[in-house]
């Protein structure tokens, strides 16, 4: 049986105004199954069940595992852990303090410990570091100066001293309002000072134009043997390290710009024309082999997988869509009052965006959610994670983009010796080509108009969804067929 320890003090930075969390475990594991929408800890009997669902019929409906562990034992404890429900005997069971700490832990965005002897709830943005959050074993290498650094207070208008603080400002004041934002800056600016450590350059503040232009040929290239950089993303690497040092120079930070006309100044998505596209016989493969997978051992693991793979097929969502928001609780998956699936996700600058998701994926999703212990359709005002993590909490960006990539090197492969061209172009491919295939598919293979596709898509103009049907020469003979018919002839001198 289950004991009772005083939790130490937590506050939930998920609500607003935070709250504190209960200090004895069971009124904490209440609240939590008040707040994420599932249960955390539960013990059942038979009169219990009676008591909740009003009969055993209904409460065999809903409890299936509890009941048949009961005809056993005489209660039964439902624990939350690692993302999944676990229906235990109360014997197995793990203490409630327990459960309640490993929770909180994974969760340590919403939830935070609060030192002993502090007496009030601090605002969570205002208590954390504003670092610029790059990869710890960069910030020895960030927190120095070069020869363009400007010493000089009456002129560096920043006020820091070194390039951490520096790009730790430039950040807050250009990124800070979206978080796709902030996330896709830092990432183009650790790959330039990956690129800089590796050939022996650096600091930022000590790079010059020429430093910069070897940098530009070197997003050009291919990647370990791979594919390089498309167009748009060199110019969106490039966008942001000119605005970086434009920044630093405007401010007085540096003495002089190294980056100045390295890039035309025109926005990166301009001229875009998606290039990167996936056959439709090879993702059809790839389906096949998710649902195969999951039908030879359908473990929660498995499942997993197949469901994240059915929500880039079939939403068109980018891969920062889909990775958890403890704070807007989203990706979040509905049924509408049809029955039929939607997926709500939050997109670029912070916009809200319902997808329509196909039946097809019905069976999986509801399989991966069975399989975590919870119903097969989401519950009212749930707010679980949509793609439980292996430590409890919900899956990261990077760990669901592993995902796909096991998807697309499993079906390599499978179909090595009869098609190795195909083979290739999976090994290359990134979550992102599902979502151009996905628009693909809209746009030139049904032919939906494009401002139903921009919603779905999320994208912020017309022109950008439009780009899709440049790209297909295919369509364009269609139309070019059906005008030049000859019916079209004698129509056209009636």
């Amino acid at each position: 049986m289950s004991t009772s320890h005083v939790v130490p003090r937590w506050v939930d930075y998920g609500v607003s105004p935070p709250q504190w969390l209960p200090q004895d475990p069971s009124a904490a594991a209440l609240y939590l199954t008040e707040t994420l929408g599932h249960p955390v800890f539960e013990t059942w009997t038979w009169q219990r069940l009676v008591q909740v669902f009003g009969a055993l019929p209904d409460a065999k409906r809903s409890k299936p595992k509890v009941c048949s562990l009961l005809i056993e034992v005489a209660q039964v404890t439902e624990v939350w852990h690692q993302g999944k429900l676990q229906t235990l005997t109360s014997e197995q069971a793990p203490d409630v303090a327990q459960v309640v700490l490993s929770l909180l832990k994974s969760q340590k965005k919403r939830f935070r410990q609060v030192p002993t002897g502090q007496s009030k709830v601090v605002d969570a943005e205002a208590s954390a570091s504003f670092g610029p959050n790059v990869a710890p074993g960069l910030v020895p290498w960030l927190q120095r100066t070069g020869g363009l650094y400007n010493p000089h207070p009456q002129t560096n208008t920043l006020g820091v001293e070194d390039d951490y603080a520096a790009l730790s400002l430039f950040l807050r004041e250009r990124a800070a309002r979206s978080k796709h934002t902030w996330r896709a800056y830092l990432s183009e600016l650790e790959g330039l000072v990956r690129w800089c450590t590796t050939h022996g350059l650096g600091p930022l503040s000590d790079l010059t134009r020429a430093d910069l232009l070897r940098y530009q040929v070197h997003l050009r290239g291919p990647k370990d043997g791979g594919i390089g950089k498309g167009d748009t993303s060199q110019a969106r690497a490039l966008a942001v390290v000119a605005s970086l040092f434009r920044y630093w120079h405007s401010t007085g930070y540096l003495l002089g710009n190294p980056a100045a006309g390295l890039t035309t100044g025109a926005r990166a998505q301009a001229g875009f024309t998606p290039t990167r596209f996936v056959p439709t016989n090879l993702l059809q493969q790839c389906d096949t082999w998710v649902v195969q997978s999951v039908a030879v051992s359908p473990d929660v693991q498995r499942w997993r997988r197949a469901a994240i793979w059915i929500l880039f097929r079939y939403s068109g969502a980018r891969l920062a869509e889909l990775a958890w928001n403890a704070e807007a609780k989203l990706p979040r998956l509905d049924m509408d009052s049809h029955g039929d699936a939607v997926l709500t996700v939050i997109g670029k600058g912070g916009k809200e965006r319902c997808i329509p998701l196909p039946a097809m994926g019905n069976a999986v999703l509801a399989g991966y959610r069975q399989a975590r212990g919870l119903s097969a359709s989401p519950a009212h005002l749930e707010q679980v994670p949509l793609i439980h993590g292996d430590k409890g909490g919900a899956l990261g960006a990077r760990g669901l983009y592993d995902e796909i990539r096991m998807v697309l090197q499993s079906v390599a492969r499978a179909i090595q010796e009869t098609d190795p061209a195909g083979a290739t172009l999976l090994r290359e491919v990134s979550p992102h080509w599902l979502r151009h295939a996905y628009a693909r598919t809209l746009v030139v293979d049904k032919r939906v108009p494009l401002p139903a596709a921009q919603a779905l898509l999320g994208h912020a103009t017309v022109q950008t969804t439009a780009a899709y049907a440049k790209t297909d020469l295919r369509q364009l003979r269609e139309f070019v067929e059906i005008g030049f018919s000859p019916r079209a002839a004698q129509k056209s001198s009636m």
